[in-house]
């Protein structure tokens, strides 16, 4: 986890991109910006608020060849060897976002890079390069006294309630590979406007998720997902298709390290399934870049922001729902009972309870 709260912007430079593509210019300041005692608490706020949720989608540069190839990934190192240089190098990043702005969606807005100390990473003090970006522009009123008037002008500025575009760059390295090659940085990146993801996370950043224990928590819950949706609920029912996740949410819980086998055993109650469940494995597997895991340590962080994402509730066609509880499991399992009414000719769910919760 990271903690931005006691960081301080020893250096923060502004300047401006427009569409290169259109013919738009770039704007690089001479100076870096000064801050005050006022805006410091805003602009921090607008630069890190949507960092916040951010803990478990740790990304590196990556490049087909070698890192010495990446562009970002080099300006990156050299500002962290000296950070005296944050201003020039990042007149440098400026450009090399012009260069990228090709696609004519990309909308021209204010850059900032920013050198930042101080923030808390596994109770560790590192810095980290903070480069953003703001788009969209809000119209507001603007009000002057003149003589016995009051006159009010319409104006364009920045919502500082929203961040358009934004990455941190951690002075922290990843792990070195077996094979030797050069480590990069941990990058955190928000982005508020999906229409041009790839410009910014692929052709700018260059970057990846990082296969750490969030990584591989994260995307073997999601393949549990859609094998309960494409597995389980076609050769059950729907009530099987949320306990079997509500179980395999729980387990991944419970425990500190992912055991296959075990998890298997404990979360697949329907035998037949197993073998089931290892060729979807093994089949959809690479789609979610875990084909070979079988044991990993789980990231608490991560089952967290999954359990958030999962559905739990059966709608049933009378205009009913029946939500399932994944804090108590056995619950579901115990106090819901399906079956199927002759005289009616429809399916009912009989649910059992000692009093009303209010």
């Amino acid at each position: 986890m990271i903690n931005l709260f006691n960081t301080h912007i020893s250096s923060l430079s502004i300047h401006r991109v427009g569409n290169k593509s259109k013919g738009e210019n770039i704007f690089l300041s001479e100076d870096t910006f000064e801050l005050n005692d006022e805006m410091t608490p805003l602009i921090k706020e607008f630069f890190f608020k949507q960092f916040r949720d951010k803990e478990n989608s740790y990304l590196q540069f990556t490049h087909d060849i070698d890192l010495e190839f990446h562009e970002l990934y080099q300006i990156a190192r050299d500002i962290f060897n000296d950070p005296n240089t944050t201003h020039e190098n990042g007149k440098k990043i400026t450009k090399y976002l012009y260069d990228q702005s090709l696609h004519p969606h990309i909308k021209s807005g204010e850059v900032y890079i920013a050198y930042i100390e101080g923030v808390l990473m596994e109770n560790e003090r590192i810095d980290a390069i903070g480069i953003f970006k703001s788009e969209i522009k809000q119209d507001f009123l603007q009000f002057e006294e003149n003589n016995n008037q009051l006159t009010a002008m319409l104006q364009q500025g920045v919502n500082l309630n929203k961040l358009d575009k934004g990455c941190l760059i951690f002075n922290t390295k990843v792990e070195a590979s077996e094979e030797g090659e050069e480590t990069s940085y941990k990058v955190l990146s928000v982005d508020s406007n999906r229409y041009d993801t790839k410009y910014w996370l692929e052709s700018f950043l260059g970057v990846e998720e990082m296969q750490d224990e969030a990584f591989f928590t994260k995307n073997y819950l999601n393949l549990c997902k859609d094998f309960a949706k494409e597995v389980v609920l076609p050769a059950e029912d729907k009530q099987q298709e949320v306990l079997f996740m509500n179980r395999a949410m729980n387990h991944f819980a419970k425990n500190d390290n992912f055991e296959e086998t075990a998890f298997m055993n404990e979360v697949i109650e329907n035998p037949d399934l197993i073998p089931e469940f290892r060729h979807y494995k093994a089949e959809k597997g690479p789609k979610y870049r875990i084909e070979d895991s079988t044991s990993f340590p789980i990231a608490n962080t991560a089952v967290s922001a999954a359990r958030k994402k999962i559905k739990n509730v059966i709608n049933l066609d009378t205009n009913m729902q029946i939500k399932m509880d994944f804090i108590n499991p056995e619950s579901a399992e115990r106090f819901i009972e399906k079956g199927w009414d002759e005289e009616r000719q429809m399916y009912y769910y009989l649910l059992y309870f000692n009093k009303e919760e209010k």
